[in-house]
């Protein structure tokens, strides 16, 4: 996926997320481990958002067990950072065109 059409989903998720009640507390969050798309926050509980998207193809399934490592240790790695003892929890938003799915807790 191109940089721009990455950026345009990641703008879509976010006004997503937003018009759910999200805050958005941070956008492309980087780590020597990797880098999560966006941090939200709502109701008390923390949001680790991976956006996927693309068309012909099931964009969830480019979370591999690796990309999860790599999520999770760039997680872990924030919540030291920043001192957060909040719920917290790793989601996907797939975004085709203007339509969006939010999966909750893909870790579970």
């Amino acid at each position: 996926m191109s940089r721009i059409k990455g950026d345009r989903a990641e703008e879509t998720a976010a006004a997503f997320l937003m018009a759910r009640g999200c805050r958005i507390v941070a956008r492309n969050v980087s780590s020597r481990f990797g880098e999560i798309d966006i941090v939200a926050e709502r109701g008390g509980v923390l949001h680790f958002v991976e956006v996927k998207s693309g068309t012909g193809f099931e964009p969830i399934y480019n979370i591999t067990p690796a990309k999860l490592s790599r999520l999770t240790r760039t997680i872990e790695w924030y919540l030291q950072k920043h001192r957060i003892e909040i719920p917290c929890q790793l989601d996907a938003l797939i975004v085709r065109g203007r339509e969006c799915e939010w999966v909750q807790n893909i870790t579970l």
